[in-house]
């Protein structure tokens, strides 16, 4: 027999499948099997609402799209290393973003460097001689001067249309990176098998809630991860995002993708904290492990830390 509080969700849950133990209830969402803590079923929540809240959130991209109308001091460490973990080439430095007339540039504070980390035909402009330390310079480094941005999301969509070669490799990583769950179009033989929140992709993952504190904030915890039997269907193997239980603002995101398409594989591990800084929801923390093998690259495997303060509007 439901208690009473199950029995208010009725309204908002198409249908209540099980109780897997006396504290987790299992519901059916749309086809997605969704498993609810025992204080997320006292807390009423709107389980078909809050999912849709995941699928459409604009709040991650935004924090990141803002990191370009403030100021800031970024503690950076990115790590190449060979298949028994050793570091074959290495950056880390200090940086500061300044603002100004609606532009940013950045400065070099401190800077050190090992191995063949930037290419040694082009070490006076400091590129990269490595695609993943070009990836994490496109991201968060800046060149020269740059005017004009904003960080509005509202009809920004994330594309590939007219892009080739790294810009079209930088767009596709954003979009894995800003929009986890959204189809992701040209890279072959796994566009589809990004939107996690699709219904044909709905056998394929196990998903629960439920609440927690983290970094001293009231959340909900959304979790999707792919099951055992089908991960060579999936992209995204496990996703874990904090949401503010008031604001519904995400304070934190880790997630692991995977895949294998013979020509090239990837295995990548993130970690995403962001903290408030007046009225804006900003990154603090990214962490990244990733080893994989692009079509006519090298294997690369790459760690990175960046570590952002010091605010500035």
């Amino acid at each position: 027999m439901f208690s009473k509080s199950i029995a208010a969700l009725i309204f908002f849950i198409p249908a209540v499948i099980f109780a897997q133990n006396k504290n987790d209830t299992v519901v059916n969402i749309e086809g997605r099997l969704v498993t609810l803590s025992e204080v997320v079923i006292n807390n009423k929540i709107n389980v078909p609402a809050f999912i849709d809240r995941v699928r459409n959130d604009t709040t991650f991209y935004k924090a990141f799209r803002t990191l370009r109308i403030i100021g800031f001091t970024a503690l950076n460490d990115i790590r190449m290393v060979n298949k028994d973990g050793d570091i074959k080439a290495s950056l880390r430095s200090k940086i500061r973003q300044l603002r100004s007339n609606n532009c940013r540039s950045m400065e070099v504070l401190e800077e050190v460097t090992t191995g063949n980390i930037y290419d040694p035909n082009s070490y006076r402009d400091k590129n990269f001689n490595y695609y993943t330390g070009e990836m994490y310079a496109g991201l968060f480094f800046t060149k020269g001067t740059v005017c004009g941005e904003d960080n509005i999301v509202k009809g920004r969509e994330h594309s590939t249309a007219g892009l080739s070669g790294m810009e079209k490799h930088k767009a596709q990583l954003k979009m894995l990176f800003f929009n986890p769950g959204k189809q992701i179009n040209g890279i072959p033989f796994i566009s589809g098998k990004t939107a996690i929140f699709d219904k044909d992709m709905a056998d394929k993952y196990d998903m629960s809630i439920d609440m927690e504190e983290y970094n001293k904030t009231s959340c909900y915890i959304f979790k999707i991860k792919a099951k055992s039997n089908r991960k060579s269907d999936v992209v995204i193997d496990e996703m874990t995002t904090w949401f503010n239980d008031k604001t519904f603002e995400i304070v934190a995101r880790n997630y692991s993708l995977s895949y294998d398409a013979g020509v090239y594989d990837f295995n990548v591990q993130m970690q995403v904290e962001l903290t408030k800084f007046g009225d804006y929801l900003i990154p603090s923390l990214i962490r990244y492990v990733g080893n994989w093998k692009a079509i006519f690259k090298k294997r690369e495997r790459g760690i990175f830390t960046a570590t952002l303060f010091d605010f500035v509007k």
